[in-house]
């Protein structure tokens, strides 16, 4: 995503150019682009041989919108997951301490974006 929100000015990036420039395999990120593509960040510019851009600004597209394109939910620990709460829930002496980490690790990638990364990183 940081590859491609660096080339979305332009005609997009080339899967082959990501390939190389992030040392992914391309069969790899065959994967990737597609987990990307159907969560609705990424679309090819124009066609099947054109570039990858970013449906929205990078500014717009937090980590836990990239995170979301490939699990359901951020959880730490199987008791956090929603439907699969524990029989000792009620009791549990770390539920609370799980479930806070889990939020504040979820509030963190909520609100840092790819922006954020690309400029921070400068």
């Amino acid at each position: 995503m940081i590859e491609i929100s660096k080339n979305s000015a332009s005609s997009g990036i080339h899967q082959k150019e990501i390939s190389d420039n992030q040392e992914i395999p391309l069969n790899y990120l065959d994967s990737i682009i597609t987990g990307l593509r159907n969560a609705g960040l990424i679309v090819n510019y124009s066609g099947k041989s054109s570039g990858y851009n970013l449906t929205k600004s990078a500014g717009k597209i937090s980590v836990y919108d990239v995170y979301r394109a490939f699990e359901p939910e951020l959880t730490l620990v199987n008791c956090s997951c929603p439907g699969n709460e524990c029989k000792k829930i009620n009791i549990c002496p770390t539920k609370d301490y799980w479930f806070e980490l889990n939020n504040i690790i979820k509030t963190q990638m909520m609100s840092t974006t790819l922006f954020d990364l690309i400029t921070n990183n400068n």
